[in-house]
């Protein structure tokens, strides 16, 4: 063999060896220094994916508000007192168009109010805000299943058409990011949701 050929074979052996290896060697670097993506595809913070299994009162009707009425549909939960300030109508507005925005498939997503005590709301913002489900949840196990940062009444939360709660969006959320993190879910799920 020349030369020529046996550093031709050497070269290639090199080169094919830096090429299997080179997945191990990026993978260790970044490994060793840490590191992550900063950014996630969804807006909202994803929660630990839990079933509700609490209950409280439809205040519609007064019958028993169970998780089983959750399921079929994705929801957009709201927790706040009956008085209803602005922050809780600023809440009840964003989850309304949130809805609306999702064109035809605005009727695969439910919009939840839990009153958290025992003010029944003035008749004006049932009005303004109807479609939203009205739940009495004071003194129910229903409210101890929503983690919070602060405070309960901070947040809007999602729950999955099985059921479960699986994401909230802080306080005075960004409704343009929440519409695209909607669309993506309902995108993702199953055709009989």
């Amino acid at each position: 063999m020349s030369n020529e050929k046996v550093t031709r074979s050497r070269l290639t052996l090199i080169i094919l060896i830096l090429v299997i290896l080179s997945p191990i060697v990026i993978s260790s670097i970044l490994h060793r220094w840490d590191f992550r993506p900063d950014q996630t595809v969804n807006y909202g913070e994803l929660l630990e994916v839990k079933p509700l299994q609490g209950t409280a009162t439809n205040l519609k009707d007064n019958t028993i508000f169970r998780s089983r009425q959750l399921k079929g549909t994705w929801s957009l939960l709201t927790i706040d007192s009956g008085k209803c300030d602005g922050y809780c109508q600023e809440k009840l507005y964003i989850m309304r168009q949130i809805r609306l925005a999702q064109n035809v498939d605005k009727d695969k997503v439910q919009r939840i109010w839990l009153i958290n005590d025992d003010i029944k709301p003035d008749p004006e913002i049932m009005d303004k805000y109807e479609g939203t489900r009205l739940v009495l949840a004071q003194g129910r196990n229903l409210l101890d299943e929503f983690p919070f940062v602060s405070r309960q009444d901070d947040h809007i939360y999602v729950i999955d058409p099985m059921g479960n709660l699986m994401m909230r969006y802080p306080k005075d959320p960004d409704p343009k990011k929440m519409i695209g993190d909607l669309k993506r879910l309902l995108k993702l799920s199953h055709p009989e949701y």
